[in-house]
């Protein structure tokens, strides 16, 4: 598909239009990705000035709610196919999942479902991970995956600045915690650790003044690849000081 190797982005921009009157134009200029997956579009295709470089072709998922989550893949080779969902009609209303065929793997961008300050929708988040992990092993009987977004979940205590104090707290309940290392046990790798092992690598931080400059953030942004796909990783890498968002993107890049 691409012969010098591919570069793949990933990034919650809160917004999309909010984003186009920031800075995204100049991101997607400057980081010069082969495909950029976004989550959290909170946009239709009919709401957005369609502003970004020809070079892009814009695949979208939208959710049934105005105005609410949403993903979109930009991409300068076209897929083979691209699917919104994961086949599930519970699952398939927030516009959280979706999937492109390639020639040589499957590319899935998704926006987990938040399990909310009082772990309200916690349940649900837990039937959502099955699934959703259902859906990636499926594909890969057919090819290797690649799956990116925000999973809403620091993963381990160095994945997050204060551990201790958001034990039990939404994005670090022991059940999402579980669900993300369901993921890694079916094989699939975390690439970004595959490349540094330490603490202080974040992606999201709280809008709160102050905390982003002073890095209390989380890594709640991924890419997990199929283990089939390791020998081609050539670099894992975290943008954490690209504005525009709570989040920053993240990406790899394959050989």
């Amino acid at each position: 598909m691409y012969s010098q190797g591919v570069k793949l982005v990933s990034w919650n921009v809160n917004g999309l239009r909010a984003a186009l009157r920031k800075n995204f134009l100049d991101f997607l200029e400057e980081e010069n990705p082969d495909i950029l997956c976004v989550q959290e579009t909170k946009a239709s295709p009919n709401d957005v000035e369609q502003l970004w470089p020809a070079t892009y072709t814009t695949f979208w998922n939208s959710a049934e709610k105005k105005g609410y989550s949403g993903t979109a893949i930009f991409t300068r080779a076209r897929p083979l196919k691209v699917t919104p969902g994961i086949g599930q009609k519970v699952h398939d209303n927030e516009g959280r999942v979706l999937t492109a065929e390639y020639p040589e793997f499957f590319l899935v961008n998704v926006y987990v479902p938040n399990s909310q300050r009082e772990l309200a929708r916690l349940p649900y988040r837990q039937k959502w991970d099955r699934a959703f992990l259902k859906h990636l092993q499926k594909l890969e009987q057919a090819k290797p995956v690649v799956c990116c977004g925000d999973f809403n979940v620091a993963h381990r205590e160095i994945d997050l600045a204060n551990p201790k104090a958001n034990e039990g707290t939404h994005g670090f309940t022991r059940e999402e915690r579980g669900g993300f290392q369901d993921l890694l046990d079916a094989g699939f790798v975390d690439t970004f650790r595959e490349f540094e092992s330490g603490p202080g690598h974040y992606s999201w931080w709280s809008q709160r003044p102050g905390v982003r400059a002073r890095n209390i953030g989380w890594r709640i942004d991924y890419f997990v690849v199929s283990a089939a796909l390791r020998p081609r990783l050539k670099n894992a890498f975290i943008r954490n000081l690209v504005p525009g968002s709570d989040h920053c993107p993240v990406g790899i890049e394959l050989k």
